[in-house]
């Protein structure tokens, strides 16, 4: 059985085991209905255009795993920021794992979607919230809305200063021989609240995954949010990150991605304003090589006057791997002074790696300052020569100037834990010894 049917096979039966109220469950009837009549995304969608998921669906995806599995904190302490405290939000093949979580709080509602979904105390804010911003017409962000029911619930009150940051991990075990998982992730973040969070897909064997996650983020006025997704997992991992941002006034959302690992990565990443004096920050860095593929889809909708967005994404690419860019300011008739930046630099290091780049404008604002721009090449043999002629070998010169190429982006990054784990991160890809496995 195609996994296309299966799905639509299983849906009644997952109806069946969730409480749902009526409204809840007219949403998932209509987005199934969506998915049923587009099925998953090819090549002959513009959007798709690079991208093909046709070898990953060959794969006999369990979408319900059969057994509980638990593991052992040492056995993942690797994967989490464990040189600072953090609340700790873990599943495992898909479902809540209370003995890794930590999640302890004050003036912090920090829960699971199931949760939230299904008790009458959230009802009011799922009401208000959940797919509000998610697209109706995405294929897979219906399914997942088909299908949603658990992931990470987080709900900060207004005016709080979240004094650590939350990591939201998703292990596989492997028990399964091909498993889907679709984690649904909603964050809202209240006035003058900040908020750092650092999201992973971890798989623990080499067995198929296909994670198809969407994340709701709503910051209202004058909220920061920093979110870091990290993706270093297993060649056999595939992971399809839907991200969609509403922004109020005056608010800074900074959306990091870190894609170094996975067989298949696509990252459509989504931003929306909603209120005037608000700044929207898209950075990215991909380092990967073999047959690697990793697809970054960008959206920054500016549809409110003095709003400022700003895109960085550098690219390592080497062996037979891919990369796509593709990234889209739009800036409405309404949104006068409005200053959006978009760049993508691109370093290929292998006779047959390969970079699809698209940036694109679409203004209709006469009063703005915006530009983009694309650049793909090689290292600066020059530079390199210089370098090995002051005694630095060859092989470190190069990790150095690509070390540099990506170091606008680490910079970035607020957390000093999270920028010294992703420096070593980026020193294992680019070949440089370090003292342990990440």
């Amino acid at each position: 059985m195609e996994l296309k049917e299966k799905l639509l096979s299983s849906f009644m039966a997952f109806e069946e085991q969730v409480d749902v109220h009526s409204e809840l469950h007219d949403l998932r009837t209509l987005a199934i209905k969506n998915f049923e009549n587009k099925g998953f995304p090819t090549k002959k969608e513009e959007s798709w255009k690079y991208t093909s998921l046709n070898a990953i669906l060959k794969n006999d995806f369990t979408v319900f795993p059969k057994h509980e599995n638990s593991i052992e904190f040492k056995d993942v302490k690797k994967y989490f920021i464990h040189e600072i405290d953090t609340f700790k939000v873990v599943f495992i093949d898909g479902v809540f794992s209370s003995n890794l979580s930590s999640t302890t709080h004050e003036g912090l509602d920090i829960c699971l979607m199931s949760s939230a979904l299904n008790k009458p105390k959230y009802k009011m804010v799922i009401d208000t919230y959940f797919n509000k911003i998610a697209s109706k017409d995405e294929s897979l962000t219906s399914l997942n809305t088909a299908f949603a029911n658990e992931g990470a619930y987080i709900n900060i009150p207004k005016s709080k200063v979240v004094n650590k940051p939350i990591e939201i991990m998703y292990f596989s075990t492997g028990t399964e021989a091909a498993l889907m998982v679709q984690p649904r992730n909603l964050v809202i973040v209240g006035e003058n609240s900040h908020v750092q969070i650092i999201e992973r897909h971890q798989s623990l064997n080499e067995n198929p995954v296909l994670t198809n996650s969407v994340t709701e983020i709503f910051a209202q006025k004058r909220a920061i949010v920093d979110y870091y997704k990290i993706q270093n997992d297993n060649h056999e991992a595939n992971l399809i990150d839907n991200t969609y941002v509403s922004q109020k006034q005056e608010s800074h959302v900074s959306v990091q991605t870190f894609s170094f690992g996975g067989n298949l990565t696509r990252n459509n990443l989504n931003f929306y304003h909603f209120g005037e004096r608000l700044t929207s920050t898209l950075n990215g860095i991909t380092i990967i090589g073999g047959k690697q593929h990793v697809d970054h889809y960008t959206l920054v909708h500016h549809a409110t006057p003095n709003c400022e967005s700003f895109q960085d994404y550098k690219g390592i690419f080497s062996d037979n791997s891919t990369g796509v860019f593709n990234g889209k300011i739009f800036v409405e008739k309404e949104a006068q002074k409005t200053n959006a930046f978009q760049k993508s630099n691109n370093i290929l290091l292998g006779n047959k790696s390969t970079i699809n780049a698209k940036p694109q404008l679409e203004i209709f604002a006469d009063d703005v300052k915006c530009s983009h721009g694309c650049t793909v090449g090689q290292l600066d043999e020059t530079a390199l020569f210089y370098m090995q002629q002051r005694g630095i070998p060859k092989k470190e010169a190069k990790a150095l100037l690509m070390y540099a190429f990506s170091n606008a982006v680490i910079e970035s990054i607020k957390i000093p834990e999270l920028k010294q784990r992703i420096t070593k991160i980026i020193a294992n890809k680019l070949g440089v010894k370090i003292g342990f496995d990440l």
